[in-house]
């Protein structure tokens, strides 16, 4: 059985490392670069520089996982074929679509000419760059920054901007700049409750950043951004450096006749992650549209997606050796949002369906314990 698992992020990498060497599988996993990134620590890199990445090569000895660095150019699942930007074909007999998302601009004018993204390294190395400059005393031009998306990873961002901004404007002797987060919808962090909402909004504040609730970009220039409120009026912001965290959607890179699409792009898949049309397919992480136990569209999270990648890669197997599939069973067991250096608030799950609130440094640590849980689950 010849399988191809394309992409490397949280959903591909499970699917790789829950692999062993198995009779009759032969994978390859198709992937640009030569690392994983932990994208939900992108905002520290962005800050501080701090290292996200590990080498894929060490992940992948002893799973029967060969990998090339080459980049998914289409995929047609009617010809069971993958091309690639470097010009190579691969065909399959199994197929894993792990492929992630895309920032969704939503056709805002200049937004996604003029705004720098936080989805790859590279992004985190220039809103870091940009930092620098702006404490550079021969630097001219606004020094602000302008954050479009107040959900986790914009209150994320800007807590860590704000971070970094006090500790240059005292080492150099300068004024910090202005944070601006602007969010259009009523509220921060829609996946908190109220009280932590209040909380993470305090140390908002404590930092200086300049919260815009209910306001809505409407168009973006290499130096400025128009935000328009509910009763329609309209205020231009300065700032040299704009970011949009405001919005995902599944990359538009599959393509087959009887293929089924639901909201932001997303692949409907089965309750075994297949493509109902195209049974040989798997789609994880972002790209597929799971529903819950509720019937509701599985959250596109790390969480989750590596829950789905663990799964696959055991399905692969057993699909290999003749044996029945097991079925996705979501499970939430929490959501911690960092708040910068040691602070954050969240909650995680408990028995019976009880959530267990946290803010301050426990939350920090239950934020850490996630990302050492899923190094342990890649090792």
């Amino acid at each position: 059985m010849k399988t191809l698992i394309l992409g490397a992020g949280y959903a591909g990498l499970a699917v790789a490392t829950k692999m062993k060497p198995t009779p009759g599988l032969e994978a390859v996993m198709l992937e640009r670069n030569p690392y994983h990134t932990f994208e939900t620590r992108l905002h520290e890199a962005a800050a501080h520089n701090t290292k996200v990445t590990l080498p894929l090569a060490p992940l992948l000895k002893g799973t029967g996982v060969n990998m090339e660095n080459l980049t998914v150019e289409a995929v047609d699942l009617d010809k069971k074929e993958v091309t690639t930007k470097e010009g190579k074909t691969f065909t399959y007999d199994t197929l894993v679509v792990g492929l992630g998302s895309v920032t969704n601009f939503y056709r805002i004018p200049g937004l996604a000419e003029n705004a720098t993204e936080l989805k790859e390294l590279k992004d985190a190395d220039e809103i870091f760059a940009f930092v620098n400059r702006a404490f550079d005393a021969a630097y001219t031009g606004s020094r602000d920054i302008a954050v479009g998306g107040a959900g986790l990873t914009g209150v994320e961002l800007v807590t860590e901007l704000a971070q970094r901004n006090e500790l240059l404007s005292k080492e150099r002797g300068l004024p910090p700049f202005t944070i601006y987060l602007v969010e259009a919808g009523p509220k921060i962090l829609p996946v908190l409750d109220d009280a932590l909402r209040g909380k993470a909004q305090a140390t908002l504040d404590s930092y200086g950043i300049q919260t815009l609730i209910g306001h809505r970009i409407t168009q973006a220039t290499p130096d400025t951004v128009t935000v328009q409120t509910a009763d329609g009026a309209s205020r231009e912001l300065r700032a040299g450096k704009i970011i949009w965290t405001g919005g995902i959607q599944a990359r538009d890179i599959v393509k087959g006749e009887k293929l089924q699409k639901g909201p932001g792009n997303r692949i409907v898949v089965d309750a075994t992650l297949r493509v109902p049309e195209y049974p040989e397919v798997f789609v994880v992480g972002d790209m597929g549209l799971g529903l819950n136990q509720d019937g509701k569209p599985v959250p596109t999270t790390a969480q989750h997606a590596g829950q789905q990648g663990r799964l696959t890669g055991k399905n692969l197997m057993r699909l290999a050796l003749g044996e029945e599939l097991k079925p996705y069973e979501p499970n939430t067991l929490g959501e911690f949002v960092s708040l910068g250096g040691l602070m954050a608030v969240g909650w995680m799950k408990l028995p019976w369906n009880q959530k267990l609130a946290m803010t301050g440094g426990l939350a920090h640590v239950m934020k850490r314990a996630s990302e050492w849980r899923w190094r342990s689950s890649i090792s």
